[in-house]
């Protein structure tokens, strides 16, 4: 890949991921009366979280919260009341301010839009690194510590130490599969390397990337290219609106004469994977996500 296309294909995965998360919230911003000044339970800590999956990740680690993100998503019942701060590529900076947070958790994606933000308001951010399992594994250990919830990191951690080893042992034999993965959003798709955390999924569960050699999470794509790595399965990722992401899906791979000659077309090995699974970050439904991954490869 030519460095144009390569420094293209980063600057599309920076937008791309600012979108996706983005597109997980809904799209006004307010907040429930009565929760600005409630007081979390461990000390003088504040804590505001500002994605799904980190506030689902505090909420296994058993730490409360004065700040939440805007989400159509259920969030834990243990954060019900408490105020909304806005969706997380763009959080109410004055609803943020108002809250007087020790500490304002985001991710490490979308740190290069929101850090100067959180630093003109003069709030301080922490952004968390949740794009692998390693990683998350790690950033929960982290939190754990740091909070004084060891054992609940401790037991979270072990739960995905357990689920790799006995997904390691169910697909011990057998032939890997090359995999290419498509990650979607309305209009447009690149293609996921092993760097995102799909293909840190799809790598755990045995399969192999057909992308190859390259250092950014998501690449643009080369139909003929693609075609020529033979990949045995096609995953497709639908976020920010899935099912328009999937009816574009469905007409390029009508339309598209090229894609009725992959091998895994004419298998039907082409899967659509739900979004609630398996994001652009690391979330809790790690083990849910590999056992529907392995279903798919083998």
């Amino acid at each position: 890949m030519g460095k144009k296309l390569r420094n293209l294909a980063a600057a599309i995965s920076v937008v791309l991921i600012v979108i996706l998360v983005g597109c997980t919230s809904a799209s006004e911003t307010g907040s429930n009366g009565g929760a600005t000044d409630q007081q979390p339970s461990d000390g003088a800590q504040r804590i505001v979280s500002s994605t799904v999956a980190i506030t689902e990740i505090m909420d296994a680690l058993e730490i409360d919260l004065v700040g939440v993100p805007t989400s159509e998503k259920a969030l834990p019942k243990r954060y019900k009341g408490i105020t909304d701060i806005g969706n997380p590529m763009s959080p109410d900076m004055e609803i943020v301010r108002m809250l007087k947070p020790t500490s304002v958790l985001s991710v490490t994606t979308l740190e290069y839009d929101l850090k100067p933000k959180f630093t003109n308001a003069g709030v301080q951010a922490e952004f968390l690194d949740l794009s692998s399992l390693d990683k998350m594994s790690s950033t929960i250990d982290s939190l754990g510590k740091k909070y004084g919830k060891e054992q609940q990191a401790e037991a979270i951690v072990k739960q995905y130490t357990t689920k790799l080893a006995a997904i390691s042992e169910q697909v011990k034999g057998k032939k890997q599969p090359n995999v290419l993965i498509l990650m979607g959003i309305p209009g447009s798709y690149l293609v996921a390397t092993e760097h995102s955390y799909i293909g840190d999924l799809v790598k755990r569960a045995g399969g192999i990337n057909v992308v190859k050699g390259e250092k950014v999470e998501f690449v643009a794509s080369n139909t003929e290219h693609l075609q020529q790595a033979k990949p045995d399965v096609i995953l497709r990722a639908a976020h920010g609106l899935p099912d328009e992401v999937v009816k574009m899906f469905n007409k390029e791979f009508q339309k598209n004469d090229i894609w009725k000659h992959f091998e895994a077309v004419k298998q039907n090995k082409v899967y659509d994977l739900e979004e609630s699974l398996f994001g652009t970050t690391g979330n809790l439904a790690v083990g849910t996500a590999l056992d529907q991954l392995v279903e798919m490869l083998y």
